[in-house]
Formats: C-alpha cells, sequence, structure tokens
C-alpha cells in the first residue's frame, strides 16, 4: 500500500505521524512511504533518517496522494483540497468543533479512523493515552506558569518551600489525564484535590498517589473545591463526544482572581463553559480574572517525546490498515470504534448527534464491507 505522512501545518504542532523507525517497519512490511520533506526535523528526524529507513521524500501534495494518509492532527482547512477517497489515521476529534471537516470528509468520500475512539480488547485507548499523558504533565507545568505574576496569575507558587506545601490544584477527571497531572502536582509539593465519579478505583489510586485526595465529581464539590483553587485542570473525557461543561461561567466567577484554569479537554469542546481553543502562538486569554489555557494540541509543544510515544502505540495498527485495508479493523469490535466516516457516511453516532448531522449517520456492523 502507498503510505503518506505530511509535515503537520497544525500552529505550532511539532510532532511527526512516523518516525524513522517506525516507516522501517512499514518498509520491511513491503509498502511504500512517502514523506513530505522536513515533516521529521521539528521531532529531530532529517530527510536522510527518513530516506535510510526506505521512505521516498516527496512535496505535500505527493504525500496525500496516497492510499492511506498518516498524521498526528485533524486536517486543517487548507488541507481540504487533498481529501479523496482514502483513509486518514489519525486524531480527529470530530465531536468537538469540526462540523466543516466532516462535512468535507462525508463530501469527499474519505474513511476517517480516528486515533482517539480506537480501543483495544480491554476497552482502553491504546493511543490516545500515551498522549494525554503528555498533556497530564504539561497541564501542571503550563499552570504554574502562568499562575506567576508576570503572567497575570495569582503569585502562587505550586510546590514545597522549608518543608511548607503551597499552592492547591484541583483536578477534574481521575484517568489518564488526572492521573499523570496528580503524579507531576504532587511531586511539586501542592495540595492535591481529584474529582472523579468512581470511588472504588481510587483505593488503587492511592497506593501511587498516597498524598492526593480525592472526591467525588459533583457540581456541589466542584464549587466548593475551586473557591480557593489556585489551578484547575480539565481532565474530562466522554468518548467519541462533546465534553461536558462541568465548571459553568457563574461557578467560574467564584474563582479567585489570578487564578489558572488549563482545559485538556478543549479538543473535545472543553469541559468548562468559558473555554475556547487557544494555539501555542496564543496560548491564553482572561475570563473573569481567571487565566484560561485551552491549547488543543498541547502534546505538540514537546514533540520528540510525543512522537516516539505516539509511533510506538500506533503502528501496530497503521501496519495493520496497510496490510489488510479496512478488513482487520471492521472485524473487530475496539478497531471498528475508530472509523468515523466511511463511503459517505459518519459512522460515530456521538459525531452525527454532537454536530447536528444525524441524517448522515450509517451504524457500522462487525465484518461489514
Amino acid at each position: 500500500m502507498k503510505i503518506g505522512i505530511p509535515k503537520e501545518i497544525k500552529d505550532k504542532e511539532a510532532r511527526v505521524a512516523i518516525t524513522p523507525q517506525g516507516v522501517a517497519q512499514l518498509i520491511q512490511a513491503k509498502h511504500s512511504v512517502f514523506v513530505e520533506s522536513g515533516a521529521g526535523l521539528d521531532s529531530g528526524f532529517s530527510n536522510k533518517q527518513y530516506q535510510t529507513a526506505g521512505a521516498n521524500i516527496v512535496s505535500a501534495s505527493e504525500a496525500w496522494n496516497t492510499d492511506l494518509v498518516v498524521k498526528v492532527k485533524e486536517p486543517q482547512e487548507s488541507e481540504y483540497q487533498h481529501l479523496k477517497q482514502q483513509i486518514i489515521f489519525t486524531f480527529f476529534h470530530l465531536a468537538g468543533v469540526h462540523k466543516s471537516l466532516t462535512e468535507e470528509l462525508i463530501k469527499k468520500g474519505t474513511t476517517a479512523v480516528a486515533y482517539e475512539s480506537l480501543e483495544d480488547l480491554q476497552g482502553k485507548l491504546p493511543i490516545l493515552a500515551p498522549m494525554s499523558a503528555v498533556a497530564g504533565n504539561m497541564s501542571v507545568l503550563m499552570g504554574a506558569y502562568y499562575l506567576a505574576k508576570f503572567n497575570q496569575g495569582n503569585g502562587m507558587q505550586l510546590g514545597t518551600i522549608m518543608n511548607k506545601s503551597y499552592g492547591k490544584v484541583v483536578i477534574l477527571g481521575d484517568g489518564v489525564v488526572g492521573q499523570h497531572a496528580a503524579h507531576f502536582a504532587a511531586a511539586m509539593g501542592a495540595a492535591v484535590f481529584v474529582a472523579g465519579r468512581h470511588a472504588e478505583k481510587w483505593t488503587t489510586l492511592k497506593a501511587s498517589l498516597p498524598t492526593v485526595n480525592f472526591f467525588i465529581s459533583n457540581s456541589e464539590n466542584i464549587a466548593a473545591h475551586i473557591l480557593d483553587a489556585d489551578l484547575v485542570i480539565g481532565a474530562v473525557l466522554s468518548r467519541g463526544a462533546k465534553a461536558p461543561k462541568i465548571i459553568t461561567e457563574s461557578m467560574l466567577k467564584t474563582m479567585p482572581l489570578g487564578s489558572v484554569i488549563v482545559d485538556v479537554s478543549i479538543d473535545q469542546g472543553g469541559c468548562f463553559e468559558t473555554s475556547r481553543p487557544t494555539t501555542h502562538s496564543d496560548p491564553v486569554f482572561i475570563k473573569h480574572g481567571v487565566v484560561h489555557y485551552c491549547v488543543s494540541n498541547m502534546p505538540g509543544a514537546y514533540p520528540k517525546a510525543s512522537t516516539l510515544a505516539l509511533t510506538e502505540a500506533s503502528i501496530n495498527y497503521v501496519l495493520d490498515l496497510a496490510d489488510n485495508s479496512l478488513n482487520g479493523f471492521l472485524s473487530d469490535k475496539g478497531k471498528i470504534k475508530a472509523i468515523n466516516t466511511y463511503q459517505g457516511k459518519i459512522t460515530a453516532e456521538k459525531v452525527a448527534k454532537d454536530l447536528g448531522l444525524y441524517d448522515f449517520f450509517q451504524p457500522l456492523n462487525l465484518n461489514a464491507r
């Protein structure tokens, strides 16, 4: 199969979909790989490394003119011209804010296979997980940075000073993002409070997070905890659907002036009512005295680690698509959930509902052709 790897063009997106080592695996499996010139430079991989692995270095249009396009982020508007009847494997997050892209995918008959909704045999999200881990770590790092007074934060440093803890961090969600954020914030020495919906999992979590406080996620508890929070991290995931608005605008108004929110759920529309997508070039805005960090491609700031982790998680699925086209996905109950559009239809029901495109919904059945 002809596999294309275009250079990412989303603002400050420095990751690349596959490392040279991953390309070598595809070449060994008798596939042809076309890498756009310079696609891996920001992640530390040169054209020569890709050529040594067996790839062809080509233009953007040539990388897109392939049977399977493997990316990191969803096609941007200027890339819509390249869409055709092909498979694109990337992070789509269509239910969040991408109605125009979804309409274009339908129109062109493109098969959109989404990293974020692919499940393994245990029902976990193996490709989303490592990027969630990077974003979880980064959410505390960015939150701490924007708490600085010169960033219009309240001037609180998160951490331990002379054996005394300073700063309060509230994390909404105890999944991969929330757990990594909690580890990072606790290691710094802040007081950490994590909201979750399933108390039965906390016994296990407390073994590795002994200083972290857990509480049931409901409006009353969250409202009480954010009253004196320095940093609030939104780590809510509703699989395949828009994120629920956990903190309303009226709740946000009760937060301290100069406090910071980091909305890691922004790819799926955000879990704060006041959130809107921002970029690495212009990462924050202030609303009601609260600093909002809502960058929709956070791991792109750390492309080398992120690309290595992404390739490790995705390469076997890329090989499956390259070896078997969609056959392996259409016969697997976890992989089939990754197919969001197919043959001019939306095949993910939550995407169709959230975007108001239910007339285009057509469910896929296992072994469908």
